[in-house]
C-alpha cells in the first residue's frame, strides 16, 4: 500500500508541469487573444465593433466579456430578452436591422457603452467536444446601408471554431490544475488524519454544544459570528466550520487580523490595488475579498476595524462585488464570512464604534466559545494532544505528564487560553530529556508562581494530596469499568461518562495498558 506523502510526489509531478503548461499560456495570454478577435473582426468585416460573450456553465449568466469599448464595466446579459440569448439558446445565427428604432437588451447595453446598435450580426459558439453553447460573438452595425449578409455569416461561423478553441482551452486548464490541486489537498488531509487521530477537543458540555451547531451550520452559507477571550480557539472553531464536508472545504480559507492592518492600508488590504494606484504600488494585487472566492473570509478582531471603512465594506459584502484601488473593472466575489471578537459587538453598536447595520450583516449565527477556566475537564486531553503534536514536531519521546504537573495544569486559570497551554506544554517537551517523566521542574514562572495560592487552599499537600487521592481513585475506576466492560472501551467510557477518547488519554496518562 502506497503511503500517502508517495502518492503526493506522485501527483506533484503532473500539477507541476500543468501549472507550468499554464503559466506558458495563462489567463493574460487567453485575454490577449480575445481583444486581438475583437480588435480584427470588425476590420475585416467593415464594422464598427464587436463583442464576445461567453456562458457560464454552472449559472447559465452570459458574460459580455469582451468588447470594443467595453472598458471593463460587467454586463450580464439575459438568457431570454436579449439577442445574444436567442443566438446561444436556439444554436443559429441571428441578423437584425433598425435596431436603433427598437427596445430592449441592446439599448440598454448601449447606455452603458454610450452607443447606438443599427445593425447586428450574432453567431453562437459551440463546444468542440461536447457541442453545446459556450458563448457567442456580435459584429455592430455593418457600414454597409443592407447590412450584414449570409457571407459574413459563413465567414464568421469559421472564425468562431478557432475562438471555441481557445475558450475551451483556457477553461479545461484551469479545470484540470483546480482538480488536481483538489486532489493534492485531499491526499495532505489524508496523511494528517493518519498523523493525528483527532484535531479537535470537546469534552465540556458548552463545547459538545457547540460542536453540534458547527455541524448543523457547516454545510450551509450562513454568516457567523464568535466571541471569545483571546486564545480561546476562535479560530479553531472557524476554520472547523470551513472544513465540514461541502463545496467551500476545497476552496481557500484567508484569515485577516483586522486589528493588525493599518487603517490606511486598510481598502487596499481587502479590495487590492492595480499598479500604479499609490506610491509604491509597483504591481497589481488582488485583495483578500478576491482571495477568498469560492471558500470563507474569517475577520478576526472584526470589532477593531475602523468606521471609516464599514461602509463600504458593508457594500461589498452585500453586493458580493468590487473595484481595486486604482481600477474599474468590478470584480464579483464569492464567500462565507466568519467574524470572530474578544469584545461585544453589540457593546461596540451602542458605543458608536461599530455601525448597526454592517453588525446585522456580518452574522446571521453567533457562538460564544467559553474560556478554558470555565471548561477545565478539557485541559487533560488538550495536553495529551498537544504533547501528541509537539512530541512529533520536536523528534523527542517524553514518557508523560506527572500526577502533580495534570493537577496544576487543572488548577491553573490560563488567562491565555488554550494558547497559553499550548505555549506550554511546548516548553516542557523542549526541556525535558528523553524517556522522562515530564514534571513541574520545569514549568514557567507564572504557572510556579501560583503554586503558594494553591497550596493555602490544601491542594497540594506534601502527603495524600488531592491530587494522588484523585490519581488513585481514577486509576481503580477505570480498571473497574474495563473489568466490567471485558476490555470494551466504548461501553467502559460509557459506564464512566467520559468520551472514548478522553478515557483513552487517561489509559494513556496512567500506563494501564502496561499493567
Amino acid at each position: 500500500m502506497h503511503r500517502p506523502t508517495e502518492i503526493n510526489r506522485r501527483l506533484e509531478t503532473p500539477k507541476s508541469l500543468l501549472e507550468r503548461i499554464h503559466r506558458s499560456w495563462g489567463p493574460g495570454d487567453f485575454e490577449t487573444l480575445m481583444r486581438f478577435f475583437v480588435e480584427i473582426l470588425p476590420r475585416l468585416t467593415d464594422a464598427e465593433r464587436c463583442s464576445v460573450f461567453i456562458v457560464d456553465q454552472t449559472t447559465e449568466h452570459i458574460w459580455l466579456k469582451f468588447g470594443t469599448g467595453l472598458k471593463e464595466k460587467a454586463i450580464i446579459a439575459p438568457m431570454q430578452g436579449s439577442i445574444v440569448g436567442e443566438s446561444i439558446s436556439s444554436g443559429r445565427t441571428v441578423i437584425r436591422s433598425g435596431l436603433e428604432n427598437r427596445t430592449g437588451f441592446h439599448a440598454i447595453t448601449d447606455k452603458k457603452t454610450e452607443f447606438t446598435t443599427r445593425n447586428l450580426l450574432c453567431v453562437p459558439i459551440r463546444s468542440l467536444a461536447g457541442n453545446y453553447p459556450i458563448g457567442a460573438v456580435e459584429l455592430l452595425n455593418k457600414r454597409d446601408p443592407d447590412g450584414f449578409t449570409p457571407e459574413d455569416e459563413r465567414w464568421l461561423m469559421q472564425l468562431v471554431k478557432y475562438l471555441a478553441l481557445s475558450i475551451e482551452h483556457n477553461t479545461v486548464t484551469e479545470e484540470i490544475i483546480e482538480i488536481t490541486r483538489g486532489m493534492h489537498l485531499a491526499m495532505s488531509r489524508v496523511e494528517d488524519a493518519l498523523l493525528e487521530e483527532e484535531r479537535y477537543v470537546a469534552e465540556s458540555p458548552a463545547m459538545r454544544r457547540i460542536f453540534s451547531l458547527v455541524q448543523q451550520i457547516g454545510p450551509l452559507p450562513v454568516n457567523v459570528f464568535i466571541t471569545g477571550e483571546s486564545g480561546s480557539g476562535k479560530e479553531v472553531i472557524a476554520r472547523l466550520i470551513h472544513e465540514y464536508p461541502g463545496e467551500r472545504r476545497t476552496r481557500p480559507f484567508v484569515a485577516v487580523n483586522c486589528s493588525a492592518i493599518p487603517e490606511t492600508l486598510m481598502e487596499s488590504e481587502f479590495f487590492g490595488h492595480e499598479k500604479g494606484a499609490f506610491t509604491g504600488a509597483s504591481s497589481s494585487r488582488m485583495g483578500r475579498f478576491e482571495e477568498a472566492t469560492g471558500g470563507t473570509l474569517f475577520l478576526d478582531e472584526i470589532a477593531e476595524m475602523p468606521l471609516s471603512i464599514q461602509p463600504r465594506f458593508l457594500r461589498a459584502i452585500q453586493e458580493m462585488e468590487g473595484v481595486r484601488l486604482g481600477g474599474n473593472k468590478i470584480h464579483r466575489y464569492d464567500f462565507r464570512v466568519i467574524s470572530a471578537s474578544s469584545k461585544d459587538l453589540r457593546d461596540e453598536v451602542k458605543a458608536g464604534r461599530f455601525r448597526e447595520d454592517l453588525f446585522f450583516r456580518l452574522f446571521s449565527i453567533d457562538i460564544r466559545l467559553p474560556p478554558l477556566r470555565e471548561r477545565r475537564e478539557e485541559i487533560l486531553p488538550l495536553m495529551m494532544l498537544f504533547l501528541e503534536r509537539v512530541s512529533q514536531r520536536f523528534k523527542k519521546r517524553p514518557k508523560g505528564f506527572s500526577s502533580e504537573l495534570v493537577a496544576r495544569f487543572e488548577l491553573y486559570p490560563w488567562p491565555g487560553n488554550v494558547r497559553q497551554l499550548e505555549h506550554e506544554v511546548e516548553r516542557l517537551v523542549a526541556l525535558t530529556p528523553d524517556g522522562e517523566m515530564i514534571t513541574e521542574a520545569h514549568c514557567s514562572p507564572h504557572l510556579l508562581e501560583a503554586a503558594p495560592q494553591i497550596r493555602s487552599h490544601g491542594l497540594l499537600a506534601d502527603t495524600l494530596s488531592l491530587p494522588e487521592h484523585r490519581r488513585r481513585l481514577e486509576i481503580e475506576l477505570i480498571q473497574q469499568a474495563l473489568r466490567k466492560s471485558h476490555g470494551n472501551k466504548v461501553r467502559a467510557a460509557e459506564w464512566l461518562e467520559i468520551t472514548r477518547q478522553s478515557l483513552h488519554n487517561k489509559i494513556r496518562q496512567y500506563h494501564l495498558e502496561e499493567c
